[in-house]
C-alpha cells in the first residue's frame, strides 16, 4: 500500500493538480456536457428552422459579435415551384430590409444521369456586381418529390464595423433535367455596417420543405 501511495503522490503537483500521467484515459468521448466557456470543436449550434410551405426563412437573432463567422447548413431544401432559384440576402437593420450591396462570383459543375453531358463553367447570369439583389445559391431547382438541394454558406465576421462581409457557399442539387449540379458562390457584402439578419427564399413559390441550421464559429 505504501508503494501505491508514493506512486500516486508523484502524479500530483504540490498545488494538488493531477499530472497527465495520472490519467489513464484522457479522451473526451464520454463527456455529455462541456463546462461553461468551452464549445467543443469551436462550432456551436445556435438555432435551426424547418420550412413548411414557407415564403421565406429569416434569422433575425443570434448574429452578434460573439462569433467571428456563421455557418448555415441546408438539408433537403425543396421548392414548391419548378425552376425556382434559391437565394439569400443580408440585413443591417435587424430584418426590416434585406438589401445589402454585393459583388460576387458564381460557377458550376454539372453531370447528368445519362452520363453523356458534363459542364464546368463560370456563369455571369448569377454573379453580382454592386447589386442589392438577392444572391443565387442554387438555380433551376426541381420540385419532384425526391429532389432537393443540400449545402452550406459561411458568412465571415458579420458584426464587423470595419470590414466588408465576405461569404462562401457550396451546394449540390438535382435540377430540372436530372443533373447533379454543384454551385460554387463567393463574394462580399459591400458594407461596413454590422450585418444582423439573414433571409433565404426561392425566386418564386414557397420553400416547401427543408431545414436550415445556423452555427457560430469562434
Amino acid at each position: 500500500m505504501g508503494a501505491i501511495a508514493r506512486n500516486a503522490a508523484n502524479l500530483v503537483t504540490t498545488s494538488g493538480v493531477w499530472l497527465k500521467g495520472g490519467v489513464n484515459n484522457a479522451s473526451m468521448d464520454n463527456i455529455t456536457a462541456y463546462p461553461s466557456g468551452i464549445s467543443g470543436d469551436g462550432i456551436t449550434l445556435i438555432s435551426s428552422q424547418t420550412a413548411s410551405a414557407s415564403a421565406t426563412i429569416s434569422f433575425t437573432s443570434g448574429i452578434t459579435s460573439t462569433y467571428k463567422a456563421y455557418k448555415f447548413v441546408f438539408v433537403n431544401i425543396h421548392p414548391a415551384t419548378d425552376g425556382a432559384d434559391f437565394n439569400f440576402n443580408m440585413s443591417t437593420d435587424s430584418g426590416s430590409n434585406y438589401n445589402v450591396t454585393k459583388t460576387s462570383t458564381w460557377f458550376q459543375a454539372i453531370h447528368n444521369e445519362a452520363d453523356n453531358d458534363t459542364v464546368l463553367a463560370y456563369n455571369t447570369t448569377y454573379d453580382l456586381a454592386q447589386s442589392t439583389n438577392f444572391q443565387n445559391l442554387t438555380t433551376d431547382n426541381s420540385s419532384d418529390a425526391d429532389h432537393a438541394s443540400q449545402g452550406s454558406l459561411i458568412i465571415f465576421n458579420p458584426s464587423s464595423t470595419t470590414y466588408v462581409k465576405h461569404y462562401i457557399g457550396i451546394f449540390n442539387e438535382t435540377n430540372l433535367s436530372d443533373y447533379s449540379k454543384n454551385c460554387y458562390i463567393a463574394g462580399y457584402g459591400n458594407t461596413t455596417s454590422a450585418v444582423n439578419a439573414i433571409q433565404f427564399k426561392f425566386s418564386s413559390g414557397n420553400i416547401d420543405d427543408g431545414k436550415i441550421y445556423m452555427y457560430g464559429i469562434k
